[in-house]
């Protein structure tokens, strides 16, 4: 139910000392963010999860009618939010993806992996009735584990 944004534009503390221990939000400019009252992604303690991300950035929706591409840059997107935590995909621990038909299940599938394979996140894949938009063919949401650094 959200967009995506070509980078992190603004963060917000929601209080602590600065490090793991405070809740830190990204914003990534979505005129949604603002409607509906969300953030990107947040980092509490050694998790950042990045809410509902598709392939629009800014008012274009990237991959119109393709749910690989569409996966492939809302993929994209999330993994920008995270790396605003000093995170890649090496630290995604979990992923969902929606879809709004299940004949695009090996598209998404396929996106995926190419930026999972050997990360191995817990996956799930669900699909849905619909998005915000009627274009939007597959969202993602994702959580990192920033946990101790040796």
């Amino acid at each position: 139910m959200t967009e995506s944004g070509a980078a992190a534009r603004g963060t917000s503390s929601g209080g602590g000392d600065g490090g793991h221990g405070a809740v830190r939000r990204v914003q990534s400019g979505s005129p949604w963010e603002e409607s509906f009252g969300f953030a990107r992604a947040v980092a509490a303690g050694d998790r950042v999860v990045v809410g509902g991300t598709t392939s629009f950035k800014g008012s274009v929706l990237h991959g119109e009618g393709d749910p690989y591409e569409q996966t492939r840059v809302a993929i994209a997107s999330a993994l920008e939010a995270i790396g605003e935590f000093g995170l890649t995909a090496d630290s995604v621990i979990r992923t969902r993806l929606f879809l709004t038909h299940a004949r695009d299940v090996d598209a998404v599938g396929r996106a995926h992996h190419e930026v999972f394979g050997p990360v191995r996140p817990v996956t799930t894949m669900a699909i849905v009735s619909g998005f915000v938009d009627p274009r939007i063919l597959v969202e993602v949401e994702l959580e990192a584990f920033r946990g101790a650094t040796s």
